[in-house]
């Protein structure tokens, strides 16, 4: 078994840009079901989709893995993106909520 070398928060996009990397014949069965559910549901682009985590953290002060949940469920209304947020038991002014839509909108 390999040691941990890194730990961080990736996008579904980027989940399956580094199982593509692996040949399938080398993957184990969960590395096929996750890749082979990356394949069929994820529309963003991996350089898009870190891209986006960076200016998400940066403009809206979200931590990493809040940014990459805003990511993979990319909501496309403010009271969708509520519901997101209410979970994270803290407040984000109107004001944030309205550009991390608009960051999601540049990149959809």
């Amino acid at each position: 078994m390999e040691e941990v070398k890194k730990k961080q928060a990736v996008s579904l996009s980027e989940v399956k840009e580094i199982l593509g990397q692996v040949d399938v014949d080398a993957m184990d069965q969960i590395q096929r079901w996750t890749y082979d559910y990356v394949s069929k549901f994820v529309t963003i682009d991996p350089n898009d989709a870190k891209e986006m985590k960076k200016r998400l953290i940066k403009e809206c002060d979200l931590t990493e893995d809040e940014a990459v949940e805003i990511i993979n469920i990319k909501p496309t209304s403010l009271a969708e993106l509520r519901s997101f947020t209410f979970g994270w038991k803290k407040l984000i002014l109107a004001e944030t909520l309205e550009k991390m839509l608009k960051i999601i909108k540049e990149y959809s």
